[in-house]
């Protein structure tokens, strides 16, 4: 259990019984009753419990939504979206949002300046300077651990996407760093190597910025070029900032139990755009439903994450209100086949062999194993059944909205005749002959994902009766540890914009380096260098040609099956004011909320 701000144990005590009393079985009806009609309960503290957990309070080190839906409400940026709106940028930690006409860009797109506001105080106090601006940006690209968000600056500011190479050598010169993130009297600049079409979008999401100094005395790097390097690729375990957090942001973190998976935060009284209307904010990971649906039946949580299959169990919910068809930059379920299986102490792969009772590591390298599963899922069926009928068909990763999005490339319908002529080519006959055994897994507490794997093992058992599918479903963290080591033959995940650019889903489905294509073990020459050309045109028209060939090349090698695009859902009590949604927050901000009658 990690506190770094005071909570006497009698609020402490109070949060955790308010936190916890959905375990209490029993509850009335006639009480659940007049909770509904009851004055807002626990009108200063917001009560939000989600399927994730918190991995990590650091922002360099997780990339899934519950942390950083987390992060981004304790750490504020240099620039930010203005509300829902993701055309449009608004000033943060910065004075001015840069452009060419203003001047803060230079006319050959590389050089952005970031004049910094004054009077800015972190949550211990100390002022902000345009050396924790710089420090902070440099931090978050060359700490760089596994799986983590550093490639979304590295990118475009050093042109690379990893600062070591394959054999895990440090392949980034600090002096390079310095002079692409420089201070230069009240302002941060940064200068890329090349145009980047996408480069405010990213900064208005990801620019964390916290105190240098605080990071430092408390063992963390001391952005001198000597020590970098002991510090990159750091075991979370080694940093401070995992389990303590320092920003500007409108809440500070009060508590965290990653055993007890909850959060705790505080309001900041001392903001510069001035305090919160919420006193305290508590977040807790509660997967299964009807415990999440219990709760704020009873009034004890305001909002709760909701599968689109279960919406119309909290229809006429009385005290409850239902915001539906939420856009999300989103592509999701996904079916991601691993290339390359890690075969080590592996249940998931059987035998480990073409057998009947197992699959080899290399199975999906097949194309034709590919292609026969994606004819054999049922899209309409997803689209219909699970989503109600309020997801769009997924051609591609690009989702519609999103630049790059391609309305006329191909795309895998659901065709069992086709999917057995695939299949029965496989691995020149032998895998329809001798049939296969395998895994496949999906995190628990999404249905939408559960039911996109038991759509897809329904219908491959179908074709031949020597093919066996068992499903499992694990718990968040243990998951992506399993991806991150390509431990599951055949996994179902999704993809939410960290940026509202199609370069942002065809990196992480179909680059070398990606974030899906990099733990599957796919990799295409011609994919990566089409993609890295895409994301410095300039010219929006042949940025367009660029994408419809990736798409294209994409349907071709299917390295994962596409099902639907979906609208966001959640449920929330009556007495929540305020509430605003990005598709790109990853979660939910809690500045603009409050709780009223």
């Amino acid at each position: 259990m990690v506190r770094l701000y005071s909570l006497s144990p009698r609020k402490y005590t109070q949060h955790v019984r308010m936190l916890n009393r959905y375990l209490l079985a029993g509850v009335s009806a006639l009480v659940l009753s007049s909770l509904a009609r009851a004055e807002v309960k626990n009108p200063e503290t917001f009560y939000l419990a989600e399927v994730g957990e918190v991995t990590s309070l650091d922002p360099s080190f997780p990339y899934d939504n519950s942390s950083q839906g987390l992060i981004f409400n304790v750490y504020d940026t240099l620039i930010g979206f203005e509300g829902d709106n993701l055309e449009k940028f608004v000033p943060a930690l910065a004075t001015e949002v840069p452009t060419v006409q203003n001047g803060l860009i230079s006319k050959d797109g590389k050089s952005y300046r970031f004049p910094l506001r004054k009077g800015v105080k972190f949550h211990d106090g100390s002022m902000m300077t345009p050396e924790d601006a710089r420090y902070s940006l440099l931090r978050f690209m060359l700490t760089d651990p596994p799986g983590g968000p550093a490639s979304l600056l590295l990118e475009p500011i050093l042109g690379v996407n990893s600062t070591r190479d394959s054999s895990g050598t440090s392949k980034v010169d600090f002096a390079q760093a310095e002079k692409a993130v420089r201070v230069e009297g009240d302002s941060v600049v940064i200068t890329l190597p090349k145009p980047f079409a996408p480069f405010l979008s990213i900064m208005a999401r990801w620019s964390y910025v916290l105190p240098k100094g605080w990071a430092a005395a408390n063992g963390q790097w001391d952005g001198r070029a000597e020590t970098w390097k002991q510090f990159n690729n750091l075991e979370k375990s080694r940093s401070f900032l995992h389990t303590h957090m320092n920003g500007s942001g409108p809440f500070k973190l009060e508590r965290w139990d990653p055993v007890a998976k909850y959060v705790l935060l505080v309001r900041h009284d001392e903001h510069w755009r001035g305090p919160a209307a919420l006193r305290r904010v508590a977040i807790k990971t509660v997967p299964e439903f009807t415990t999440r649906r219990l709760a704020l039946q009873a009034g004890d949580l305001d909002l709760i994450e909701t599968p689109r299959p279960l919406v119309s169990q909290l229809e006429g919910m009385p005290g409850v209100r239902i915001v539906d068809n939420l856009p999300r930059l989103a592509t999701d379920p996904v079916l991601f086949f691993t290339f390359n299986i890690n075969a080590f102490a592996n249940r998931d792969i059987g035998s480990g062999r073409l057998d009947g009772e197992g699959i080899p590591p290399e199975f999906f390298s097949d194309p034709d194993v590919r292609k026969g599963f994606a004819y054999a899922f049922d899209y309409e069926a997803l689209r219909k059944d699970t989503f109600k009928g309020t997801a769009r068909r997924a051609k591609g990763p690009i989702p519609p909205g999103v630049f790059g999005y391609d309305e006329k490339q191909p795309f895998y319908e659901y065709d069992l005749k086709k999917a057995a002529e695939h299949l029965r080519r496989a691995w020149n006959g032998k895998l329809w002959e001798r049939g296969f055994k395998f895994t496949l897994t999906y995190n628990v507490g999404s249905e939408n994902r559960e039911a996109a794997c038991n759509i897809l093992k329904k219908n491959i058992e179908s074709l031949n009766p020597k093919f066996k599918i068992d499903m499992r479903g694990v718990e968040w963290g243990a998951y992506l540890d399993k991806a991150q080591r390509r431990q599951m033959p055949l996994f179902s995940r999704g993809w939410w914009a960290d940026y509202p650019d199609g370069h942002n889903f065809v990196y992480a489905f179909y680059h070398s380096a990606g974030r899906y294509a990099s733990a599957q073990g796919y990799r295409s020459v011609e994919m990566d260098m089409q993609i890295e050309k895409a994301v410095r045109e300039t010219d929006l028209g042949k940025r367009r040609l660029f994408y419809q060939r990736i798409l294209r090349h994409g349907f071709e090698e299917a390295p994962s099956i596409v099902t639907v695009h979906p609208r966001g859902v959640y449920a929330m009590r009556e007495w929540v004011k305020g509430f605003q949604d990005n598709p790109v927050y990853l979660g939910i901000y809690f500045y603009p909320i409050k709780k009223a009658p």
